[in-house]
């Protein structure tokens, strides 16, 4: 089975509830909710994620998104996380063929004249969506402080109308929303979590090398992604149904 209970979940007042626990109760209710659930990893908060979530069970489901275009210390990175904590990391590609079409029509760097969108949709929604597909559940790292603007109002849980539908719910759960980069870096270093070096070189917020930048000091951590665009603009289609923040 894949919901362990056959009662229809109350979200808001689940939210709410969950709203005043720690990101390792969060992820305990929504483990001891779901068997078909899994952890989405790219990035600093993911792994963290996946540190608390192995402690309350080894077994947890983690995928991950290679779009082809991926810095080589990310591919390390994901790597060592997989030793790290001996689980198996499912990565999903892109289709081929379709970016096989958008590169012969446009190059290898259409992004930088029109926009983002069409290349994120090929590399990284349509392989997302393609997972989501096959699960009832899934985990984010996202953070309310990572984006006034887009993220500034995400909830622990909600019901994922962009990638589930009528005929099929899918509940997304942001365990760390409530948290800050500095909660998650002392994270880091206190329980000694692999990280990507990027890090280690000024990168903050990691995405596609080409669409990827390290950020001065004092600089908001997106503006290191897609640095060429407006700020209203950094988002890759991933997170498509979080409500905008009042």
């Amino acid at each position: 089975m894949a919901q362990l209970t056959a009662q229809p979940l109350d979200i808001p007042g689940l939210d709410a509830e969950l709203s005043k626990q720690s990101p390792q109760q969060i992820l305990k209710q929504a483990l001891g909710q779901f068997d078909n659930i899994a952890i989405s990893f790219s990035g600093a908060e993911d792994v963290v994620l996946i540190d608390m979530a192995h402690k309350i069970n080894p077994n947890i489901q983690v995928f991950s998104l290679d779009t082809g275009r991926l810095h080589a210390e990310t591919y390390q990175f994901i790597d060592r996380v997989r030793k790290h904590y001996g689980i198996t990391i499912d990565i999903m590609y892109p289709d081929a063929a379709q970016v096989e079409a958008m590169v012969t029509a446009k190059g290898l760097f259409s992004f930088y004249e029109d926009g983002h969108k069409e290349c994120c949709g090929i590399r990284k929604v349509a392989p997302l969506r393609r997972k989501l597909s096959t699960l009832d559940a899934w985990i984010t790292g996202q953070r309310q402080d990572q984006s006034p603007t887009t993220r500034g109002s995400v909830p622990v849980v909600q019901i994922d109308g962009a990638f589930g539908g009528e005929e099929r719910q899918l509940i997304k759960y942001n365990p760390l929303s409530h948290w800050t980069s500095a909660d998650v870096w002392m994270y880091i270093r206190s329980y000694e979590v692999p990280y990507n070096s990027l890090h280690d070189r000024g990168f903050v917020s990691i995405g596609c090398e080409p669409c990827t930048r390290s950020v001065l000091p004092n600089q908001h951590e997106r503006e290191g992604r897609w640095w060429w665009e407006e700020a209203t603009k950094k988002e890759c289609g991933l997170h498509a149904i979080n409500p905008t923040a009042s």
